[in-house]
C-alpha cells in the first residue's frame, strides 16, 4: 500500500515542502478522526482534519482539530460563504478523494486555515494523501508547509 500512486505524489510533495514527519499507512482506511487516534494511539484532537469547502466555486482548505467541528458560520467573514464540497469538487481541487485529502500535494496552492487547537499536541497526525494513509507533523511544519493562516473554527 505504501507505494500506492496517492502516497508517493504525497511523499514527493512533503519532502519537497521539507516535511520530516513518518508516514503511517494503518491496516484498514479510517474514516473518522476517533478511529484515527484509536489506530495510532493518540487524542483524537492530535488528528489534523483536512476539510475542503466550496466557496462560490473556490476551494477552501481547513485544518481542525478532530476534536472540533467548524463553525461556518463563524468562519465566513473571514474565508466568504462556504459550503460542504461534493466528491468531484474535492478531486478536482486536491487532487485525493474525501476521506483522504492532506494538507499537501494538491495541482494548485489552496487558501488555507488552521485551527491553533492543533498548537496543544507536540506530534500532529494529517492525512497522506489517501484514506487508509496519515503523516505525523508538528503544528509549526504544518504551518510552514501550507501557509495557513490561524482562526478560530468552533
Amino acid at each position: 500500500m505504501a507505494d500506492h500512486p496517492s502516497i508517493e505524489k504525497f511523499a514527493a510533495a512533503l519532502t519537497e515542502k521539507g516535511g520530516r514527519g513518518e508516514i503511517v499507512v494503518l491496516p484498514d482506511s479510517v474514516h473518522t478522526a476517533a478511529l484515527a487516534a484509536e489506530a495510532l494511539g493518540c487524542e483524537v484532537g492530535a488528528i489534523a482534519n483536512s476539510l475542503l469547502f466550496d466557496s462560490d466555486g473556490s476551494p477552501v482548505l481547513i485544518l481542525t482539530s478532530g476534536a472540533h467541528r467548524v463553525d461556518t458560520a463563524k468562519i465566513e467573514p473571514v474565508t466568504g460563504p462556504l459550503k460542504r464540497a461534493k466528491p468531484d469538487f474535492v478531486k478536482t481541487a486536491t487532487g485525493q478523494v474525501i476521506g483522504g485529502v492532506s494538507p499537501l500535494g494538491h495541482p494548485t496552492r489552496l487558501p488555507t486555515y488552521i485551527d491553533p487547537w492543533l498548537r496543544r499536541h507536540e506530534t500532529v497526525w494529517a492525512a497522506a494523501g489517501h484514506p487508509a494513509a496519515v503523516f505525523s507533523t508538528t503544528y509549526d511544519e504544518l504551518v510552514a508547509m501550507t501557509g495557513a493562516t490561524e482562526l478560530e473554527v468552533e
